[in-house]
């Protein structure tokens, strides 16, 4: 059944700042999509090999003023509806994103790229926030490639991030959702937590250097760490799935996912972009 997905985050910008790059076709280009026209109040298109169905632009522009910017997106057939809306809090601005016709049935078999809206619109948040704050972005999703790789540098000792990725409970922090962990060969890799039902597999490990996750029909995740001068650079590999149906909406929320990892120790007094759907009073 097709649900409204809502999705609120507190970027660390004022909120002219994030209109900006919500409108200026240049600003697009850097975060969102690879080609993006905008023409206010007549026109907001993106398409590329970063967007979903980007072989053109398939969005129709329904409504824009100083706050709010909504737009029709046709996908897969069918035509959603996006909508931003910005509210001011001093120096940071809370981004509320509503998107229609997401289905979570159709992001677990793969059966429509609309499957894909939920983690598509996560990473894209995240390279906002990224932009605005003129920090590196995180490798966006190419919906072309069936090629799943994704590099992150951060600035933290190899030790301190390998172990935030094999820890459960500094993994389900700043993943924002249960994960419980068994790190070592054999163990236990479920999201969701051990009591979700399911879990992958680990199946290959190398403490503070390798860890590898069978997923099953989505196929396996490889994260490889390397650390120099306090530094970690993390590779992240996805292989061994149906080329011909690539799992974007799973990778696209992995790698949105390193958003706030990096954030997780690079900031201090950390705390997750990310609020729940009660709005918070603005400082």
């Amino acid at each position: 059944m097709s649900e409204p997905l809502t999705v609120r985050a507190r970027l660390a910008a004022p909120v002219d700042a994030v209109r900006r790059a919500l409108t200026d076709p240049a600003e697009l280009r850097v975060w969102l999509a690879e080609h993006a026209e905008v023409e206010l109040p007549d026109r907001y298109e993106f398409w590329g090999r970063y967007t979903p169905e980007g072989d053109a632009p398939h969005q129709r522009l329904r409504h824009a003023d100083e706050r709010t910017l909504r737009f029709a997106w046709t996908l897969d057939g069918v035509e959603t509806t996006t909508e931003f809306e910005l509210t001011p809090g001093g120096e940071d601005t809370v981004l509320t994103l509503r998107q229609s016709h997401f289905d979570f049935a159709e992001a677990m078999s793969g059966s429509s790229i609309r499957g894909a809206l939920q983690t598509f619109w996560a990473l894209s948040i995240a390279n906002l926030a990224a932009h605005v704050e003129g920090k590196p972005l995180l490798p966006r999703t190419d919906f072309t490639s069936a090629e799943l790789r994704a590099e992150l540098l951060i600035d933290a000792p190899v030790e301190r991030v390998w172990t935030s990725l094999t820890d459960s409970e500094q993994a389900s922090a700043w993943f924002g959702f249960p994960i419980g962990i068994e790190p070592w060969v054999g163990g236990r890799y479920a999201m969701g937590g051990f009591e979700s039902g399911y879990a992958a597999k680990v199946i290959d490990l190398e403490p503070g250097r390798k860890i590898s996750v069978d997923w099953g029909p989505t196929g396996v995740s490889n994260w490889e760490l390397a650390g120099s001068g306090g530094k970690t650079r993390l590779t992240l590999v996805q292989s061994g799935f149906d080329e011909g149906n690539p799992p974007y909406a799973a990778w696209t929320g992995t790698v949105a996912g390193l958003y706030e990892l990096r954030r997780f120790h690079e900031v201090p007094d950390w705390q997750p972009i990310w609020l729940s759907e009660e709005l918070p009073t603005s400082a």
